[in-house]
């Protein structure tokens, strides 16, 4: 980790640093005693990968959760997967890509694969919330708090606020009084990513292309 001036902060290659895995955890016992939820619905069977080529986003804060979903394709079985909710109240996204396989019975592996933003115009989203379980970036972190309490990131109508500096809360029975980071400013550049949701007040994706593809890896998912 470098100090940069005027408190920024850069790491290279950011991989899940900015929540410990055991607050991760601490967060499915806690949170489903007290039926909590990261993301606001159940989420699928399946995970998804995003790329993108740079992320800058404002109002910058990360805490942990939890999803509660589906345990795979087939049931209705549910399970709880410990997440790093990573928020923005504002974000410009360059070059992003989203990809999620599925095995399609007589058919085999067929890749999704939607892209956006990369001709010339950005993604868009306020109120950003990404539900992650992996993350790889080099990022830049401007005026951040490591350590403040989740209930105090909060700050829903950008006013001065005693700590907050992300959006509202995502949901205040998480691990109200638990590990987070928040920051004026992040700048995240080669974004790797598994995610189990992403949920925004508005996302505008300008260029969007959606496709299918047969087969998995590389040459078709998004990494």
């Amino acid at each position: 980790m470098e100090s940069m001036a005027r408190g920024g902060t850069r790491w290279k290659r950011f991989a899940l640093v900015m929540v410990p895995s055991v607050a991760a955890t601490a967060a499915i016992g806690v949170g489903l005693a007290q039926g909590a939820l990261a993301a606001s619905f159940a989420v699928s069977g399946q995970e998804f990968k995003v790329t993108a080529g740079k992320l800058v986003g404002t109002g910058f804060s990360q805490y942990g959760g939890v999803d509660m979903g589906y345990k795979d394709l087939k049931g209705d079985e549910k399970v709880a997967h410990p997440v790093a909710i990573s928020t923005f109240k504002n974000a410009s996204i360059t070059k992003m890509c989203q990809s999620v396989v599925t095995d399609v019975p007589f058919v085999g592996k067929i890749t999704l694969r939607l892209t956006a933003g990369d001709k010339g115009t950005d993604v868009k989203a306020e109120k950003l919330y990404l539900d992650v379980s992996e993350l790889d970036a080099n990022a830049r972190f401007e005026n951040i708090d490591i350590g403040v309490a989740a209930k105090d990131t909060d700050n829903p109508e950008g006013g001065p606020g005693p700590a907050g500096k992300g959006p509202a809360v995502k949901d205040t029975s998480i691990l109200p009084n638990g590990f987070a980071q928040q920051a004026d400013r992040a700048i995240l550049t080669g974004v790797e990513q598994k995610a189990w949701a992403t949920t925004a007040g508005t996302f505008e994706l300008s260029g969007l292309s959606m496709r299918l593809h047969k087969g998995d890896g590389p040459k078709v998912e998004c990494y």
